[in-house]
């Protein structure tokens, strides 16, 4: 008879577990007895600090370094996308063309606008086929100036950490 319910709890359910040590306390005794149990689906698993699996054995990850390329760079699904940063909120479309052609031909470009004042919002994306093309587009193009602006150029998917040319220092 395992679907009845004890009502009544007897002196062996509560006392065993309730003894009280010398100052009183009988929460110490309970803390003991205690699994510590984080978040859904724990049943059967343990966690990193009880010698179970941690998240870098769970999951599947990209490996950049049994690329073909020697940089952390992914290519997208259709080509090699740049990120461009620092564009100067009055570029168009052809100004941007127009630096980048000469590196091979762009199969796309996305220069956002902000909607409420419909200047550019600083950055774009240029696609490339391939990547010697992409990559001498960011080897010439980073740093320089366009506008009057300096931008900042490199790949816009990339494996691992951001390197330090990833971060401006300030904007000047």
């Amino acid at each position: 008879m395992s679907n009845l319910v004890d009502l009544e709890p007897g002196a062996d359910d509560l006392t065993a577990a309730m003894v009280v040590d010398e100052e009183g306390d009988s929460s110490a005794a309970l803390k003991q007895g205690a699994t510590r149990r984080r978040g859904r689906g724990f049943e059967g698993l343990k966690g990193p600090r009880d010698g179970g699996v941690t998240g870098r054995e769970r999951f599947d990850a990209i490996d950049g370094r049994g690329s073909e390329h020697a940089s952390a760079a992914q290519k997208s699904v259709e080509g090699w996308i740049i990120l461009v940063t620092g564009v100067h909120e009055e570029a168009s479309e052809d100004d941007i063309k127009e630096r980048f052609a000469d590196f091979g031909e762009i199969k796309n470009l996305h220069l956002n606008l902000d909607r409420r004042s419909g200047f550019v919002k600083g950055y774009c994306l240029l696609e490339y086929n391939s990547y010697k093309e992409a990559k001498a587009a960011i080897d010439e193009t980073n740093g320089t100036e366009l506008l009057g602006q300096k931008i900042y150029s490199d790949f816009a998917f990339v494996t691992g950490a951001p390197t330090r040319s990833h971060y401006r220092r300030s904007r000047r």
